[in-house]
């Protein structure tokens, strides 16, 4: 991670850890519409009953990062990052939750997905690969348990680029029919890519030097005092 997006990380952790939520994954980027920082959060794991992988019935539909809880956390990051004073420019700032493509980052991740298909690519090759796409066995002290094509590989966490689930949308689609089931009563999902999608897209939110742009167009970015 750059030494920016370090600074970001621990600026942003403390006040979505304050809402009872986990920083999942934070981007730093500058794009076509200018910088833009990303920020994508989940709820913490949820509790499970003795010997089931699923969590209870009656806890499903209060898992789903909603609206309102990216709205929240906007605002919170839009103040603490104007408080902090840390970017001197005009940037864009966006909430969400990670999707089911969800990036793997810290070994309690790896822990949360055991069994799921995953992609992981390492910095550093492990028995002459980088790229490995299979089932995650799980990890422990530092390392994260792949399994490819029936051989278990052990991949140190810090050598790992970039981790993220393989998109299981039949599991999905049962998880979003249980969901809706306990707030309205049975529902059938709808069998669409785009719905799954659009119910982890979160609120966006800008920093106040874009809001204070807006309100005038002619107004100079901010600086650093």
């Amino acid at each position: 991670m750059r030494t920016e997006a370090q600074v970001l990380w621990k600026l942003v952790e403390p006040p979505i850890a304050g809402a009872g939520l986990d920083l999942i994954e934070l981007q730093w980027n500058r794009e076509g519409e200018g910088w833009v920082l990303r920020v994508f959060i989940d709820r913490p794991e949820p509790p499970h009953l003795p010997g089931t992988s699923e969590p209870p019935a009656d806890v499903l539909p209060h898992l789903a990062l909603c609206h309102e809880d990216c709205e929240r956390v906007s605002r919170d990051l839009s103040a603490a990052l104007d408080v902090a004073d840390v970017i001197h420019h005009t940037y864009k700032l966006e909430v969400s939750s990670p999707g089911i493509d969800r990036p793997l980052r810290r070994e309690q991740d790896f822990r949360r997905f055991a069994g799921q298909a995953v992609k992981i690519r390492c910095t550093e090759p492990s028995e002459g690969r980088r790229n490995f796409s299979g089932v995650l066995r799980g990890a422990q002290d530092g390392q994260v348990e792949v399994d490819c094509d029936g051989k278990v590989y052990h991949l140190p966490i810090a050598t790992v680029a970039r981790a993220n689930l393989v998109p299981d949308w039949a599991a999905e689609f049962r998880r979003q029919g249980a969901a809706r089931a306990g707030e309205d009563g049975p529902h059938q999902p709808e069998p669409e890519q785009k719905r799954a999608r659009e119910q982890y897209q979160g609120s966006h939110g800008e920093n106040k030097a874009l809001r204070d742009q807006r309100a005038a167009p002619h107004a100079p970015h901010r600086s650093a005092s």
